[in-house]
């Protein structure tokens, strides 16, 4: 399973959050700086309406959803790449993750202390921003200073070698190396180092119960910085999804209502995190079960099968395949048949999104 990892400075309001994503999540929220030092990690459903509504046309007994692990990581500040607020320690945290998910303070509450004494978006994030940057920089130094012997006679080390090092230029101008272009034997250079700042993100800004309909300026200083490192942002409240954790599920729609919007950016953030991760989903449906199942993105018919186990993989002989679309116009898979809707893919298809599967195969 896949990992996104909940950064930002202390008092952002991460944990909170985290507690809101896995409603029974045992994260400490408290009112200072580094209550969580051991990363929590809980494992969330991925909102998708579409298993409800195929679980009801197959008359399925459950339904099963797509899941993404998210990790509550402490706290950073500024000095963290250099050990500053047991630094390294939270640096090596988000190292494990596959996308970060950078909560920024867009609220003002005297209640709420600021490690900086006053909500600055911008400044927190380039704190952020910066010790991820000048961790990866010294990862990628000690890299080319191992690397240099062998580049006096290996021109795959030479290679190598020109790949940090523009890297390393990118890092000192402070860019990210999201934003620098690799082509594919760049990247696979790359690849091991589990680079902080390639990794991709979104930006929850995380505004007051009042303001999560509408947003503020703080919102709109977060979109455009995100704007320059093509990343997403997510209007979220952690005060308003905590209260929603609280409340008997027949009275969430009303509270939702009453804030003018239909749900809470929590759904929108875990939906949005699943995208950037590059997963996509396919649907098995039946009277048992109608689950979705997880995939990468540009996975083949017999990759999907090998997700459910990998005997499906080994003896693949094809895929009944049905568009969710189609499936749900017509009705039922028999009068998707009769309409010439149910397809029979090989090898090579490429499993789209919403995809509903049927595999047959030996064993």
């Amino acid at each position: 399973m896949l990992r996104a990892g909940i950064v930002g400075l202390p008092n952002v309001g991460k944990s909170t959050l985290f507690n809101a994503v896995v409603a029974n999540a045992k994260a400490e929220a408290a009112n200072f700086p580094f209550c969580t030092i051991e990363p929590n990690v809980g494992v969330v459903a991925v909102p998708d309406e579409r298993l409800n509504v195929l679980a009801k046309i197959a008359s399925s007994a459950q339904t099963i959803p797509a899941r993404v692990e998210f990790v509550d990581i402490a706290g950073l500040v500024k000095g963290a790449s250099q050990g500053e607020g047991l630094g390294n320690q939270f640096l090596s945290h988000i190292r494990e993750v596959d996308a970060i998910v950078h909560v920024v303070r867009c609220f003002e509450n005297d209640d709420i202390i600021h490690v900086a004494g006053s909500v600055d978006p911008a400044r927190d994030i380039e704190i952020i921003n910066i010790e991820l940057g000048l961790s990866d920089l010294a990862q990628i130094e000690r890299r080319i200073d191992r690397t240099r012997k062998l580049a006096r006679t290996s021109k795959d080390a030479q290679f190598e070698i020109a790949v940090l090092e523009k890297l390393a230029a990118a890092l000192n101008e402070g860019k990210s190396v999201r934003q620098v272009s690799l082509n594919e034997e760049e990247t696979e250079i790359i690849k091991g180092l589990e680079l902080l700042t390639y990794k991709p993100i979104i930006y929850a800004a995380n505004v007051s119960e009042d303001e999560l309909a509408t947003g503020n300026h703080f919102v709109e200083t977060v979109r455009q910085i995100a704007a320059t490192e093509n990343a997403q942002v997510v209007i979220v409240s952690a005060q308003v999804e905590a209260e929603l954790v609280e409340l008997p599920e027949e009275d969430k729609a009303d509270f939702l209502a009453s804030l003018g919007v239909e749900e809470g950016g929590l759904k929108s953030l875990i939906r949005a995190t699943y995208m950037l991760l590059g997963l996509r989903t396919y649907f098995t449906c039946g009277p048992k079960e109608t689950r979705a199942w997880t995939i990468n993105a540009g996975m083949s018919a017999p990759q999907a099968a090998g997700v459910i186990h990998s005997d499906f993989e080994r003896g693949f002989i094809r895929a009944e395949t049905v568009a969710y679309k189609d499936l749900i116009t017509t009705g039922s898979m028999n009068a998707a048949k009769e309409k010439g809707l149910v397809r029979s893919e090989g090898k090579e298809y490429v499993v789209q999104e919403g995809d509903v599967m049927l595999f047959r195969f030996n064993v």
